[in-house]
């Protein structure tokens, strides 16, 4: 971890002077590589046989295994024509996205296609490793965005992408360098892991509470379905009942499943009605105190309308659910929100493409309700843990994310001459 100790140096995105480099060279990427382009070629996918590597694979530094895909055995050396690449050649996507890098990380057969070139540096010049390096870096990923063309999905041709000036050491420093940044990376692989475990704990402690809490019983406890214990349960409009003519920008906002986030509703201001669509819909109008709900996508997607959005839409996507006397509101919401609930849920509505809830079904669904001043007492409790889960959560990202930062500042030193 010596490396971690450097004190980072330059801004962001600037291009290595003179100071540092004393030694470096300075060519063009197509001339230190040879070029593997398996661009615009799509092979026949297969349930199994050799693995397919497309841009989907290949992340910042890394393959991912996901998407799995596989292509014939048979295929590979009528598909691989334009060279076979080896374990340790250096992988970058030339579109969506652009500019992600990676080294095969195998030995075994594989076939790429679909926005990857493969390069190959010459091994007496350049060192593959620190060909991945010195890519990953801001100072190479700048120039290859300022390469980049397209409005929508920027990209960057062969022809371009080997004009790309690069500067290196002798074979020995590039090595050193290696040595060093890998040293370093794995300090901080292992930190970033147990950051990630960790945030993964503190979530998972609160879905356990969650779980026990909505598990339990007690005095008073009734088994009771949604639709008896609340004010019932009603369905959003009809799509026939919309007309592209009723729309207007900075109206009355419509509530899908898409608007409902884990803090509350955050409609979409473009896609409004007017006020005498909403008259016309008033069956479907939300009052303080509802619930809405969405009945296909993510199950468990909920809120409770507040008083800034008493008078909205429920959207054809949603239901409502009025409130009732025996019934917390904010603690059928945290009930429908757990992972348990959401589990119920989706085995209710099926659907391998697009779950889809009906009104019945979800009257229909089953649950253990306490006593209204317990319920009351559980929701404090609830609120008191989430609240510590997501201070811990917030904790945790921050160090995700200082992590990813000191990992950009050791590869901009690295390739501004200071490591």
């Amino acid at each position: 971890m010596k490396a971690m100790e450097k004190r980072e140096s330059g801004s962001a995105g600037e291009y290595p002077g003179a100071a540092g480099m004393k030694g470096w060279q300075s060519k063009q990427l197509g001339e230190l590589c040879r070029f593997i382009d398996y661009r615009g070629k799509t092979p026949e996918k297969t349930s199994s046989g050799l693995r397919l590597i497309t841009a989907k694979n290949v992340k910042m530094g890394y393959l991912q295994e996901t998407p799995m895909e596989f292509v014939a055995p048979g295929s590979y050396e009528r598909w691989m024509t334009r060279g076979i690449p080896k374990m340790g050649d250096v992988l970058f996507t030339t579109e969506a996205p652009l500019a992600n890098v990676a080294q095969l990380d195998t030995a075994e057969k594989v076939v790429f296609a679909q926005r990857i070139i493969v390069l190959q540096p010459l091994e007496n010049i350049l060192d593959r490793t620190f060909l991945k390096y010195l890519l990953l870096s801001d100072i190479a990923q700048k120039r290859i965005l300022e390469h980049g063309t397209g409005a929508t999905v920027q990209g960057i041709k062969a022809s371009l992408l080997k004009t790309i000036p690069i500067e290196f050491p002798s074979l020995f420093e590039q090595q050193r360098i290696v040595g060093l940044l890998d040293e370093a990376f794995e300090g901080l692989a292992t930190a970033k892991a147990n950051a990630e475990k960790n945030l993964q704990n503190a979530r998972a402690l609160f879905e356990s509470y969650l779980q026990s809490v909505f598990s339990q019983r007690g005095p008073g406890w009734v088994e009771t379905t949604l639709s008896r214990a609340t004010g019932g349960i009603y369905t959003g409009p009809f799509g026939s009942l919309l007309h592209k003519s009723d729309y207007v920008e900075n109206g009355i906002p419509l509530v899908n499943p898409a608007h409902i986030t884990e803090v509350g509703i955050e409609p979409d201001m473009r896609k409004t009605v007017s006020q005498s669509t909403a008259l016309r819909l008033k069956n479907y109008i939300m009052r303080e105190g509802d619930i809405v709900i969405g009945r296909r996508g993510e199950m468990g997607r909920c809120a409770v309308v507040t008083d800034a959005e008493d008078g909205w839409l429920c959207g054809t996507g949603s239901f409502f659910i009025k409130p009732s006397s025996q019934c917390d509101t904010r603690y059928l919401v945290r009930f429908l929100r757990s992972e348990s609930c959401k589990a119920r849920l989706e085995k209710i509505a099926g659907g391998a493409v697009m779950p889809n809830l009906s009104n019945t079904d979800l009257g229909n669904l089953t649950f253990y309700l306490p006593p209204l001043d317990r319920q009351k007492a559980i929701v404090e409790e609830i609120d008191q843990l989430h609240e510590e889960t997501q201070r811990l959560a917030c904790l945790y990202e921050q160090k995700l994310a200082a992590l990813e930062e000191l990992k950009k500042s050791l590869l901009h030193q690295a390739f501004s001459g200071e490591l």
